[in-house]
């Protein structure tokens, strides 16, 4: 029960779902993982995605780590199979609102913004055959957009102009529910919704996440037992994780280096 979760994302977008999971689940210690080196996931190889989270999700176990959660869509679509196989501890993985955007449309109209690995993956058109085969479903890919939140910023011109040319199409369309399928983009939701009208609903999957992580860990009576401790590491540059932490969490975390 005192033993950390172990999350991890390729970047610092995982920690939306990490915010949420602390929010649910205050009196649990997490132990986050940035896969910096190899950000972006969007872009490289499902196969290579595959072994790539097996290795984490073992060094994670390795340091301890209770439960695991995969705050990353595009981790989730190539991974999250063979990480469940691969251990017996309770896995939870992110993947886009489809169900709940299909549910909530009223013109039947839903748009995804994701990586185009997401969107690619079966993991992603199985999601859409099951849960929105009576909906369209406007699925844009994003190329760019969660590196330029990490590198620029939330509220920087790059990332500004990436939201013009992925989300204005979503409203000309006729969109009336957008689901945030990438963990970096709930960082900039605000500014999303101030591209579309004030009717449209959008969809982030963090609270869903950490309800069915509570309900995981209750079923193995490990719900509970920490502190509320955080910490973060890195494959990649501490120094540039921890300037993009303060930037995108708000405080300064420590950030340790990891050669995995």
């Amino acid at each position: 029960m005192k033993s950390p979760i172990g999350v991890f994302d390729s970047g610092l977008g995982g920690l939306t779902v990490l915010r949420a999971l602390r929010a649910r689940l205050p009196a649990e210690d997490f132990l986050y993982f940035a896969d910096t080196r190899f950000l972006p996931y969007g872009d490289r190889p499902e196969a290579f995605l595959k072994e790539r989270g097996l290795v984490i999700a073992e060094a994670l176990a390795a340091r301890g780590a209770k439960a695991l959660v995969i705050a990353c869509n595009t981790a989730t679509a190539a991974a999250a199979e063979a990480i469940r196989a691969a251990t017996d501890l309770p896995v939870v993985a992110l993947e886009p609102g489809v169900k709940p955007a299909a549910a909530l449309t009223r013109r039947g109209i839903i748009g995804v913004l994701a990586t185009t690995r997401t969107l690619e993956s079966e993991r992603f058109r199985r999601l859409v055959d099951n849960h929105a085969h009576h909906v369209r479903v406007l699925a844009r890919a994003c190329p760019g957009l969660a590196e330029a939140i990490e590198a620029h910023g939330p509220g920087s011109e790059q990332v500004a102009g990436h939201l013009d040319v992925f989300v204005t199409p979503l409203t000309a369309a006729g969109a009336d529910v957008v689901v945030l399928g990438c963990t970096h983009y709930p960082w900039v939701a605000q500014a999303i919704a101030a591209r579309l009208p004030a009717d449209v609903r959008i969809v982030d999957t963090g609270e869903a996440v950490a309800r069915q992580l509570e309900r995981l860990l209750a079923a193995g009576q490990l719900l509970g037992g920490g502190g509320g401790r955080l910490a973060v590491a890195t494959s990649g540059a501490p120094a540039t994780v921890r300037e993009t932490v303060i930037r995108l969490w708000g405080e300064p975390l420590p950030v340790e280096f990891w050669e995995i």
